[in-house]
């Protein structure tokens, strides 16, 4: 089973198997997601996943049961 997932504002989307770490899926469609900790306590690289809410892309892997999953990217001119 594949997801599809949108990132916004840049209305890219590609395709991820549930489990995939988010910032290995921004990779792959050439989205940047800025990251400072590597742990999710910085919350540099969180992210809003429309259907489920804030998460931090760091620690956060492609959940299952979904067929389309958008994705919000916040910008922060400190990072």
């Amino acid at each position: 089973m594949t997801v599809r997932i949108r990132f916004l504002p840049d209305d890219v989307t590609v395709d991820a198997v549930p489990g995939e770490p988010l910032l290995a899926v921004a990779n792959r469609a050439d989205i940047c997601i800025p990251t400072g900790c590597l742990m999710g306590s910085c919350h540099a690289c969180e992210v809003e996943i429309q259907e489920i809410g804030e998460a931090c892309a760091c620690i956060t892997s492609v959940p299952a049961g979904y067929a389309d999953l958008t994705i919000n990217l916040y910008t922060d001119p400190t990072w």
